[in-house]
C-alpha cells in the first residue's frame, strides 16, 4: 500500500511513454519541447501545490507513499506533475495526428468567452474557498489570455479533446481520492472548496487539470517551434 501512488504515477506514464517511440507516431521527436514544457509547468503548480498543503487545504495519506519528501511535498506529487501531463500530452498529441479534431474559430471564441465569465464569476462568487477561486479565476485568465490575445491557434483542438482527457482522469484521479480504497490518497479539505464531488473527486479538478493541459500544451507548442523540432502535427 505504501507504493501505490508511485504506481498510479508510473503506470500512468508507461504506455504513452513506450508508444512514443511507435513509427507511426514519433512523439520522441518532440521530447525535448515536452520535457522543458513539463519542468515549467511542473514547478508553477508544485509551488501552488506547497503552498495549499502548507495551509491544510489538501494533503497525503501516509499509508499510501512512500515517505520520501521533496520539502513539505511526497515524491510521488512530484511525479505526479512529470507522469500525468505527459501522458494527457501524448494522448492529445496522437488524436489530432490520427483525427485532426478542432473547432471553428468562431465555435472556440464563443466557448472560451462563456467559459472564461463562468469560471471569473464562480472564483469570485467562493473568494474564501481557495480552491475554487485559485483555480477558476487563473483558470479564466489564462484561457481568454491565450484565445484572445496571444491568438494560439490550438485551443479549439483542445476544447474537443479534453472530454477524451477526462476518462483516464477520472480513473487515475478517482483512485487518488478514494474510490475503492478506505481512505483517500490525497484529501481536500472541503471548507476550501464547493463540496461537490465527481464521483469522489473535488470539481475544482477538472479546472485544475484543464489549466495544467492548457499550460502544458502552450510551452510545448512553443519549444517545437523555437528549436525547430520535427512533429508529424502541427500543436
Amino acid at each position: 500500500m505504501k507504493s501505490l501512488y508511485l504506481l498510479i504515477d508510473l503506470f500512468s506514464v508507461a504506455v504513452p511513454f513506450a508508444f512514443s517511440f511507435h513509427p507511426k507516431i514519433q512523439f520522441y521527436k518532440t521530447l525535448k519541447a515536452a520535457f522543458l514544457s513539463h519542468i515549467i509547468v511542473g514547478v508553477l503548480f508544485l509551488v501552488w501545490d506547497s503552498i495549499f498543503t502548507a495551509h491544510g487545504i489538501w494533503g497525503f495519506n501516509e499509508k499510501y507513499i512512500t515517505g520520501i519528501y521533496i520539502f513539505n511535498l511526497p515524491i510521488e506529487e512530484v511525479l505526479f506533475f512529470i507522469c500525468i501531463p505527459y501522458a494527457c500530452l501524448f494522448t492529445y498529441y496522437c488524436l489530432l495526428l490520427f483525427y485532426g479534431w478542432d473547432l471553428k474559430t468562431k465555435t472556440t471564441n464563443a466557448i472560451v468567452a462563456m467559459l472564461s465569465i463562468l469560471f471569473l464569476v464562480i472564483g469570485i462568487i467562493f473568494l474564501n474557498q481557495y480552491y475554487t477561486s485559485c483555480t477558476f479565476i487563473s483558470t479564466a485568465f489564462i484561457l481568454s489570455f491565450m484565445q484572445f490575445v496571444l491568438r494560439v491557434n490550438w485551443i479549439g483542438k483542445l476544447l474537443r479533446i479534453y472530454p477524451i482527457l477526462l476518462i483516464p482522469f477520472i480513473i487515475v484521479n478517482g483512485i487518488l481520492t478514494g474510490t475503492g480504497l478506505d481512505e483517500p490518497v490525497v484529501w481536500y479539505n472541503d471548507s476550501r472548496n464547493l463540496g461537490i464531488r465527481l464521483l469522489t473527486i473535488p470539481i475544482e479538478d477538472v479546472v485544475y487539470g484543464f489549466e495544467m493541459i492548457l499550460l502544458t500544451i502552450f510551452f510545448y507548442a512553443f519549444y517545437v517551434k523555437k528549436l525547430k523540432l520535427v512533429s508529424k502535427t502541427s500543436v
